[in-house]
């Protein structure tokens, strides 16, 4: 994912869900609907989460120490993974306790207008935010489904985005028929009950984030294109005859970690071995640019040995 189309889609939903954030909870010292209290708190966790990842993109810039010798790059997973924490306490938790709360101390919602008003507004501005998201996320998704791409993705903020502005958008319906409903009938319980509704939803929502980004953390693999890339660069033929085994590592979203074990020509002499592990490594950059770090051990091929792991 490209760092600006990332960014782009961030600010998009941070400047939305702040204008969103204000106009409902206006709309809540109004009408004294708990579904708007519950979407208000909701838009300003959004709009924490946000600032979370523009924040984890530009601590993720930082050059390499000594006590980092891998650079920062994963400042993103763990920022993202924060995201997830505060959508889950701060947007669901809060929801579920209101719509409860709501349930059991039902009232009627006045100034109808103002809720029904703000809802309609805030679902215009998702809508942006969220066409923005995925006009963006088209560029990288290529032939993936959507959830494929939340589930393979390296880089987080796009899959995050998504996720928030489809969670805001269906959030929004439910606060509109818990409204709608509870004007139509006179009993605030329905209120209550699309405040409850929505703060599922968010848990939802932070629990597959907290379960991609953990992914993340943990360090996966490159992707199978780019696997596939790698193995076919490293191999001339000539000085490298074969690839023993290989593991590949994120260090972040687009900083790849490549180790591999290789083989030479049993008669190559030191200088021709570091030659052609100068090439692969040439060749590795080429094919995959975000391969930065990579570690290629020279050896003699054989077969009982690379069926065990090349140990």
């Amino acid at each position: 994912m490209s760092a600006s189309g990332g960014t782009r889609a961030i600010v998009a939903a941070l400047a939305a869900n702040l204008a969103i954030a204000v106009a409902k909870f206006v709309a809540f010292i109004f009408s004294g609907s708990s579904s708007m209290l519950a979407e208000s708190v909701h838009s300003l966790a959004d709009s924490g989460n946000q600032g979370l990842l523009l924040l984890g993109g530009k601590k993720a810039q930082r050059e390499a120490t000594p006590q980092h010798p891998f650079g920062y790059g994963r400042e993103r997973y763990i920022y993202a993974f924060l995201v997830s924490i505060v959508l889950f306490t701060v947007g669901g938790m809060f929801a579920i306790y209101e719509g409860i709360e709501k349930i059991k101390e039902p009232h009627a919602i006045e100034a109808w207008y103002w809720p029904v008003g703000v809802l309609v507004f805030a679902i215009i501005a998702e809508g942006f935010s969220f066409r923005t998201a995925i006009k963006e996320s088209n560029e990288i998704r290529g032939s993936l489904s959507w959830g494929q791409f939340i589930k393979r993705a390296k880089a987080p903020e796009l899959p995050v985005v998504l996720l928030e502005d489809f969670g805001a958008l269906v959030g929004l319906v439910l606060a509109l028929g818990g409204v709608g409903i509870a004007l139509a009938t006179g009993d605030g319980v329905w209120d209550g009950i699309g405040t409850l509704c929505i703060g599922v939803l968010l848990i939802v929502i932070a629990v597959v984030l907290a379960a991609e980004t953990k992914s993340l953390l943990l360090g996966e693999a490159a992707g199978t294109e780019d696997v596939e890339k790698i193995k076919a660069a490293v191999v001339d033929g000539d000085t490298v005859t074969r690839l023993i085994h290989m593991r590949t590592l994120h260090l972040g979203p687009e900083e790849l970690l490549v180790a591999a074990k290789i083989a030479v020509q049993y008669d190559d002499t030191a200088t021709e071995v570091a030659d052609a592990i100068n090439a692969a490594e040439a060749r590795i950059r080429e094919a995959v640019p975000i391969a930065r770090v990579i570690y290629l051990e020279p050896d003699i091929y054989k077969a009982e040995a690379a069926e065990a792991g090349g140990k």
